[in-house]
């Protein structure tokens, strides 16, 4: 079968309906899934679909082909990212979501847990030339059973999360999936919740789902501004990030809501090992290590920082996209309510919650920067720029994912993005002074190996 090698991304398959992701290419990945399955011994998938449009016809078509290779399908219908990933470790150890994640409302795609762990790299370009071979194997005895997973997973956090006090806040849903179940769930807390957006619509009317953009946070700062209500949340379209938002409107970036959870984890898990992406801020370390934890930097994407944390043992995980992974009290995947709850019951043991979060440690840093280039070369960019990074001391070089220049002030970012032919760049200064001479020393680097090269805002 004929399928557009460019839908294959590193941690999921993603594309626009119905050019490169369609009824068809659904169908296929469900015979090719469902045929690794049993090879891997599995004989259940979960499946799932977040409000996109197209989520219906290509969810019933993924089930369809998982059925021809004689899987038993637990369709848990509408729900949120971290719902699936529920079923697949509750009811079952395997599960698609059929998601667009954050993308614009024209796209959609698969999300996927195989046997207990979500794939990613290789194991997708096998799923890959699998349909393109037309090696999916049929095999009777395949069945579809229609599960609603909701109410086990809000009692579940409800009986594990406790607040000290009850809490007002402002959930933005941006008319994602989130808004079936994230402001009753908050509520069964104990929260009074004033709801935006909560209506699921593939169109997303009102604005993005995508809560590491600014400008997706403007409605919940008003409502702060004209309520008494004491924090903002925010989800994105398939309800696995969240963002939050302070009374006087600051964003609290990921690597800094990673501060407050690795001491609140580290408390109860004393020499745990917290594992961190290297977009997230150089303060992150310092404060784990100040916690009783033992810091690793790794690679970013959500499906490696997954695996990096299994192969530790880890109870935290985290990235700067808003993917933050609780194995302690949790199941170890990235859940923004589960965040959302897990926050509000660290808030409420203090009469003001906005101080604590005011509190983080912070640093002047730009917000995640890009540079467009052609399909292929960013990796190649990356490679020339890992031979010229010579800096000398006190900085000091990583490579593990790009190039990462630390300094005792501050720290300079270069990486291939694995989803789009960009190049991501962030830069961080303890002083203005100290970024802007960071974001000059980075730059000049890049412009060496690309000269070409243009830097523009991150369009996700």
């Amino acid at each position: 079968m004929q399928v557009a090698s460019s839908i294959f991304k590193a941690y999921d398959i993603r594309g626009i309906v119905p050019s490169t992701v369609d009824e068809s290419v659904a169908e296929a990945l469900g015979l090719a899934f469902g045929t690794e399955a049993r090879r891997l011994g599995e004989q259940t998938v979960a499946v799932g679909r977040d409000g996109r449009l197209s989520g219906p016809s290509l969810s019933a078509a993924l089930i369809k082909g998982l059925v021809a290779a004689g899987i038993d399908v637990i369709d848990i219908g509408l729900a949120t990212t971290p719902m699936l990933y529920f079923a697949a470790n509750t009811l079952c150890s395997s599960g698609i979501q059929v998601t667009g994640s954050h993308n614009p409302k024209d796209y959609n795609g698969f999300k996927m847990v195989l046997a207990g762990r979500a794939i990613y790299g290789e194991t997708i370009q096998a799923l890959r030339r699998c349909i393109e071979t037309d090696a999916g194997q049929h095999a009777e005895g395949g069945k579809v059973r229609l599960i609603n997973v909701g109410a086990a997973y809000r009692d579940r956090i409800v009986g594990d999360v406790k607040l000290a006090r009850p809490m007002k806040i402002v959930v933005d849903c941006g008319n994602g999936v989130a808004g079936a179940s994230a402001p009753a769930l908050f509520r069964a807390l104990g929260c009074e919740v004033i709801e935006l957006f909560s209506e699921v619509d593939g169109n997303f009317p009102n604005h993005h789902p995508d809560p590491s953009k600014p400008e997706n946070l403007r409605d919940v700062m008003r409502v702060l501004r004209e309520t008494d209500a004491e924090l903002g949340l925010a989800f994105d379209g398939d309800g696995d990030r969240l963002g939050i938002v302070t009374k006087e409107g600051n964003n609290i970036y990921p690597d800094r809501q990673m501060i407050l959870f690795a001491q609140d984890v580290l408390s109860r898990v004393p020499g745990g090992d917290i594992v961190f992406d290297v977009k997230c801020s150089q303060r992150l370390a310092p404060a784990i290590e100040a916690a009783g934890g033992v810091p690793h930097i790794y690679k970013t994407g959500h499906s490696l920082i997954k695996a990096r944390m299994k192969e530790l043992d880890s109870p935290l995980g985290g990235e700067m996209s808003g993917h933050i992974f609780f194995k302690e009290r949790w199941y170890g995947f990235d859940d923004g309510t589960y965040a959302g709850a897990r926050l509000l019951e660290i808030l409420s043991r203090s009469p003001d919650g906005n101080a604590v979060l005011n509190a983080l440690p912070t640093s002047h840093s730009t917000p995640e920067l890009n540079v467009a280039c052609a399909e292929g070369e960013p990796h190649a960019v990356v490679e020339k720029l890992v031979a010229m990074a010579h800096f000398e001391a006190p900085a000091k070089v990583s490579t593990i994912d790009g190039v990462r220049v630390d300094w005792p002030d501050g720290f300079g970012l270069i990486r291939a993005s694995n989803t789009t032919p960009v190049l991501v760049l962030r830069f961080e200064g303890h002083t203005p002074e100290a970024l802007h001479r960071i974001e000059l020393a980075m730059l000049s680097l890049l412009k060496a190996a690309k000269p070409d090269a243009i830097v523009g805002a991150s369009a996700h």
